[in-house]
């Protein structure tokens, strides 16, 4: 079965949009519903990253809070957190180091 066809039209717009966050990178929830056209979705697109099938191909794991929290994540925080240490972003007490410098903007 073709998983395209299973995700709303919203979700893949999102899906589309993060994969061109790099690593080393972050955006937050909002700025992402912003780059999709839809300002006060923010939780609509943590519903949808939480249900992503296509990680790590679509980098969910870039995406926080925007006061630089790490956020929630399906495989857990200490996973997400784990993984962005990997890609060169520095987190203390769950909170992005440098989080302005950091951001992605789109």
């Amino acid at each position: 079965m073709n998983r395209q066809k299973e995700i709303s039209g919203f979700a893949n717009q999102l899906y589309a949009l993060l994969k061109k966050v790099p690593k080393g990178k972050v955006t937050t929830y909002g700025a992402l519903a912003k780059a999709a056209g839809r300002p006060r979705a923010s939780r609509a697109v943590g519903n949808a990253l939480n249900a992503n099938p296509f990680a790590p191909q679509v980098p969910c794991h870039r995406v926080v809070r925007s006061n630089g929290e790490v956020g929630g994540f399906a495989g857990g925080t200490d996973k997400k957190i784990r993984i962005l240490k990997d890609e060169g972003v520095a987190v203390k007490n769950e909170k992005i180091v440098l989080f302005e410098e950091r951001l992605f903007e789109f």
